[in-house]
């Protein structure tokens, strides 16, 4: 196939399974493992969304400016919308909207969305909890990143364990989530209570804020990684991306009752 999103290309792909010359086997197999486009530094995946479900996401970190216009721009040639790029600054989103791209920036979570297509209905229930106010840009990447994935996020900020009456307030809210995602610093003790408490997968997300022994969030990490409570997992440090992405997976995932 030419082009990841080449309708001719698929239209005579599928008529070939119509006509019996290929198996439909064969044909998604072909689906799955086609396009990506090379742009010199940088192969853009254009089925990943077939393969996954949502397309693919761009890291902003360690790339130039130029670069990330670049990829924005042939993504948005192929008629993609609602393209997630994490790990950016507000002069590099500046930048982008300086080439014309339609950018929707979160300067808190350094986190943007090009071509924004909001959904019109938000599915389910992704609590975001945070331990403290410190812990809120992570927070922010998880949520923006399940919001723009189709979830119905609710947020609950500064709800650690040093007061958990903060917590304990917000059981019946917590009660009801499909999918948790705790997200805390220090000695990251908010993921176990938490876990304690409902009935529902648990996220937790380490981050690097804390004292010289929080060691960037290594303190943290392994707290999370050692806690007694059941149906929790674990991301890397400040991977806020990676919990809220993997929240809405959950979070749409049909139930098995």
């Amino acid at each position: 196939m030419k082009k990841a999103n080449d309708k001719k290309e698929i239209i005579k792909l599928l008529k070939m399974v119509q006509s019996g010359a290929i198996s439909p086997e064969d044909a998604i197999l072909r689906l799955q493992t086609a396009p990506f486009e090379d742009l010199g530094f940088a192969n853009i995946d254009y089925h990943r969304n077939l393969r996954q479900g949502s397309g693919e996401v761009i890291f902003g970190q360690g790339k130039t400016q130029e670069q990330i216009a670049s990829i924005v721009l042939n993504m948005l040639d192929k008629n993609i919308d609602n393209i997630i790029i994490t790990r950016i600054s507000k002069e590099t989103a500046d930048f982008l909207v300086e080439q014309k791209i339609d950018l929707e920036y979160h300067l808190i979570a350094k986190i943007a969305v090009a071509k924004r297509n909001k959904i019109s209905k938000l599915i389910g229930s992704v609590i975001i909890v945070s331990g403290g106010t410190s812990d809120i840009p992570v927070c922010e990447e998880a949520a923006i990143t399940a919001e723009t994935l189709g979830s119905q996020v609710t947020r609950l900020y500064d709800v650690g364990v040093s007061g958990i009456h903060r917590l304990l307030s917000k059981y019946e809210i917590l009660a009801k989530a499909r999918v948790i995602v705790a997200v805390a610093g220090m000695e990251g003790a908010l993921a176990s209570v938490v876990g304690g408490l409902v009935s529902c997968p648990i996220i937790a997300v380490p981050t690097s804020v804390g004292y010289g022994s929080n060691f960037e969030g290594l303190s943290a990490l392994l707290t999370m990684l050692n806690s007694c409570s059941n149906g929790i997992s674990v991301v890397n440090i400040d991977n806020g991306f990676g919990a809220g992405f993997i929240a809405n997976r959950i979070n749409k995932m049909e139930s098995i009752e």
